[in-house]
């Protein structure tokens, strides 16, 4: 096992062993436990008692995070000709189709969403190899299909995620930067659980949110209540 440096130890000293936070404690808490050069990320992590393996207890969505991700979102918007324009001024970094199209053949996927319209969906089945183990494959669930182009993109760039939930019952998704406010990180946070309880599967039974953790980029995990809203 590797062993800590005296940051690492600072950073685990000032988490109480065994003490579930509040979201406000914990988002206050993880700014002071964060010590990278670089501006971290704030991530979540919320166990679910769900089996994902079951459709009916799939867990998936999209949130609008009330102050964003603080990251800069790459999209690419896969459009005919008649909405490039559309596309290109509501802000999206690569807007075309056959040539991004040839790129990602070629292995091209230096971005992180995707959107597109219904018509080309067609067109991306064929990549669903390339793109899918990235979480890259449009999908109308999402919000990453439609006609509405400007909103989708717009939306994206102001920071609307989407979460699934993976093979172990677990959601991980990031919800701001260490730079942020502790009242923003909380008030992200808070805006993901709300949907994530919204979304629970009429087929998950027993308890649904079993445990939440916050963490920063190489920052230990802090235990969250699980007694929220």
């Amino acid at each position: 096992m590797a062993r800590l440096t005296r940051k690492q130890k600072e950073a685990q000293a000032k988490i109480e062993k065994d003490r579930l936070y509040s979201l406000e404690e914990a988002s206050a808490l993880v700014k002071e436990i964060t010590n990278t050069k670089f501006d971290a990320s704030v991530d979540l992590a919320v166990r679910l008692g769900v089996d994902p393996r079951k459709a009916n207890q799939m867990v998936r969505g999209v949130v609008s995070l009330p102050h964003g991700t603080g990251k800069d979102v790459k999209v690419l918007a896969l459009v005919t000709p008649d909405k490039e324009e559309e596309a290109k001024e509501a802000g999206a970094d690569y807007v075309g189709l056959d040539e991004y199209l040839d790129k990602i053949k070629s292995g091209w996927t230096d971005v992180d969403v995707i959107i597109t319209m219904p018509s080309v969906m067609g067109k991306l089945g064929p990549l669903g190899r390339v793109l899918g183990p990235r979480g890259l494959m449009p999908n109308p669930k999402t919000g990453t299909v439609t006609m509405d182009i400007a909103k989708a993109v717009t939306e994206v760039k102001a920071g609307k995620i989407d979460f699934r939930v993976d093979k172990t019952g677990i959601v991980h998704a990031s919800i701001g930067k260490a730079s942020f406010s502790a009242d923003k990180i909380a008030g992200n946070a808070n805006e993901l659980l709300t949907t994530l309880i919204k979304l629970k599967p009429t087929a998950a039974k027993g308890t649904y949110v079993k445990s939440i953790y916050m963490s920063s980029t190489m920052s230990p995990s802090i235990a969250i209540d699980t007694k929220i809203g």
